[in-house]
């Protein structure tokens, strides 16, 4: 697994190396109208860029030069005839309306769908979400869904390097079917009291990379969703926020599962979890299988190493029942650091179906400079070289 998903990071990389030289035609949003004062509307300029970009039979690159650039909610569709280089400087803010319901209603803010071949590069994204969560506070249910800042729908070979993403209304960056994606360098930033703010979500979607991002966001840094498969996560800074999560899963009968995850090499701190896998206490034929923590540090984490498979929020539609989905082959190797609370590890599995194949591996996490403790049900496995307290596997 690992091999497989360090050579198509590899791979990716390579892709982001070679492309810049070779673009051959070129295409600058202000010479469609846009302008950079962060108050005319750009948004017919991009999609117009992009249009003619799209058509383009050589490998383009759109640029966007310094500057704050408004931007409605936008479709940016695929597959077109080349690769597409979108250069983004530092200097550069794409920013939603001020007004959260102009892309609350939408869904999506900005949503590339069936794009093959595409890099984005540097920039910054702010969708402003402050006004959309004070919303959510006071209205609760009234108010619109929230718009995820950059989705990338059943796309194909897109790197996303050096972006940083701010204040997002909900999930900041979504992989929905997707294949073969990398995510460097890239920095994503929202108030650790911002509902439901995910830094990155991946489901339905294979082959997806993560390396030497940082992630302080309200909600959790990864989240994992069914039929993910072949994820590498590497070198991650986490926190504030929920942590690294595969799940929720279980919640449909029939949903596919997630395996091949790997995540290594990472930091967690002040964060409500640390490596998480949660699933709903209901009937489902899920699974998750094949994953991998490897050489990561929690610092001051609620719960650094949590299986949940009792999870049903305000006791609606699964009291009494016990999660179908099945949890098998996770390993957690050198992993330590301190933990906010006296039990560090809890694995809560189902009584149908046991958690199986669970390895721990050199874990040595503390709770007020003393070994933290351990809590599990229905899970089966082995622990060695780990300095917890109280016997689990």
């Amino acid at each position: 697994m690992a091999k497989q998903v360090a050579g198509l990071r590899s791979l990716l990389l390579l892709l982001l190396i070679i492309c810049f030289p070779s673009s051959q035609a070129a295409y600058n949003v202000v010479s469609f109208g846009a302008k950079p004062d962060g108050q005319t509307d750009a948004t017919q300029a991009f999609l117009n860029a992009w249009a003619s970009a799209c058509n383009s039979a050589k490998p383009v690159t759109i640029y966007v030069p310094n500057g704050r650039y408004l931007l409605k909610p936008a479709v940016f569709g695929g597959p077109c005839k080349s690769r597409i280089t979108i250069l983004m400087m530092s200097g550069t803010t794409l920013v939603a309306p001020s007004d959260y319901r102009v892309i609350g209603n939408s869904g999506n803010w900005l949503l590339f769908n069936k794009v093959v071949d595409l890099i984005i590069y540097g920039g910054t994204i702010d969708a402003q979400g402050h006004s959309y969560w004070a919303c959510k506070r006071t209205a609760g249910n009234s108010c619109p869904g929230g718009a995820r800042s950059m989705t990338f729908n059943y796309g194909r070979n897109i790197v996303i390097k050096g972006l940083t993403s701010i204040n997002s209304q909900v999930s900041h960056i979504v992989f929905d079917g997707c294949t073969n994606a990398l995510v460097q360098g890239v920095k994503i930033i929202a108030p650790a009291k911002s509902p439901n703010t995910d830094g990155i979500h991946v489901q339905y979607s294979t082959g997806i990379t993560i390396v030497g991002s940082t992630i302080r966001t309200g909600d959790d840094c990864i989240s994992i969703g069914p039929g993910s498969t072949n994820l590498w996560i590497d070198r991650l800074k986490c926190g504030p926020g929920h942590g690294v999560s595969i799940g929720s899963l279980g919640k449909d009968m029939y949903e596919q599962g997630v395996q091949n995850v790997t995540v290594m090499n990472s930091v967690f701190r002040n964060t409500e979890n640390g490596v998480r896998i949660k699933s709903w206490a209901k009937a489902s034929y899920g699974f998750v299988r094949g994953v991998m923590y490897s050489n990561i540090i929690m610092r001051n984490v609620q719960n650094p190493i949590i299986i949940d498979q009792k999870y049903c929020p305000d006791y609606y539609g699964c009291p009494n029942q016990n999660s179908g989905v099945k949890v098998s082959q996770v390993i957690y190797k050198d992993i330590r650091g301190s933990s906010a609370t006296q039990v560090a590890i809890k694995f809560e599995c189902s009584s149908t179906n046991p958690c199986s194949g669970i390895k721990l591996q050199g874990v040595r996490l503390t709770y007020l400079n003393r070994p933290a403790q351990t809590s599990c049900n229905n899970a089966g496995g082995t622990a060695t070289g780990s300095t917890m307290s109280g016997r689990c596997l």
